[in-house]
């Protein structure tokens, strides 16, 4: 249970990297890394049958070209609602 919502956390907290990318808030290098590489490591649960994972793995691949491109706002409200819901199930 508690691992459940260390991973919820995670997809909370890189929920709100994506939106603060999308409301236009400054958001440090570092934390777009971070969080990119959080939901990578998370994305790994695909290997064990997880196919939610998929979005772990596409939010990664997001955040980290959101610092190299500018990213069409659409792209960016796609991964943070997913993530938003698939954060707050985990705490449910």
């Amino acid at each position: 249970m508690l691992l459940l919502k260390a991973l919820g956390a995670i997809d909370l907290a890189s929920s709100l990297a994506f939106l603060l990318l999308i409301f236009g808030y400054d958001v440090q290098f570092q934390v777009i890394l971070f969080c990119a590489g959080l939901l990578f490591l998370k994305s790994l649960f695909i290997l064990g049958g997880d196919v939610l994972s998929i979005v772990d793995l596409g939010s990664s691949a997001v955040l980290v070209a959101s610092i190299f491109f500018a990213i069409p706002v659409f792209l960016l409200w796609i991964p943070a609602f997913l993530l938003l819901s698939k954060g707050f199930v985990s705490f449910i």
